[in-house]
């Protein structure tokens, strides 16, 4: 009897566990903020992103399958908000590439997407495949300026 509680125990554990996982998956939440220093804008500029428009960072690496699944949405929102008038960036960075950015970002997992404001601060994040309406909010959020 006592092995039977121990398994429903296990199991039960496992469930709550993989709920909580599945419910932030993908999830769109608010960033640190705070202002980049001068060696993360320089490491930013360097990838590709760019004082003045909201960039969509997205860490990957190569072996990473979910990643895949990133790339179509960011850039189908990006095309979307930049024919809408909106100065959105799409930056790409391989985290084996370039770990010291993804160490700055503080990135645990691949795939992940980070909003950054025409300021180059963090204003959102997602870790796994964001929605795209989720996206698009994020990125417009981004363009208005930061409350508090």
């Amino acid at each position: 009897m006592t092995g039977f509680l121990v398994l429903l125990a296990v199991v039960v554990i496992a469930v709550l566990i993989g709920l909580i996982v599945r419910r932030r998956d993908g999830a769109v939440r608010a960033g640190r903020g705070g202002g980049p220093d001068a060696s993360r804008r320089q490491a930013l500029t360097a990838a590709g992103a760019a004082a003045g428009s909201v960039t969509v960072l997205h860490f990957s690496a190569e072996w990473c399958g979910p990643c895949s699944a990133v790339r179509r949405v960011v850039a189908t929102s990006v095309q979307a908000l930049t024919d809408d008038g909106l100065r959105v960036r799409d930056v790409e960075v391989d985290m084996e590439e370039n770990p010291d950015l993804a160490r700055d970002f503080r990135v645990m997992s691949l795939p992940t997407t980070v909003v950054l404001d025409g300021d180059l601060r963090e204003r959102f994040r997602a870790s796994g495949v964001p929605g795209s309406a989720d996206l698009r909010a994020a990125v417009l959020a981004a363009t208005a300026p930061e409350q508090g």
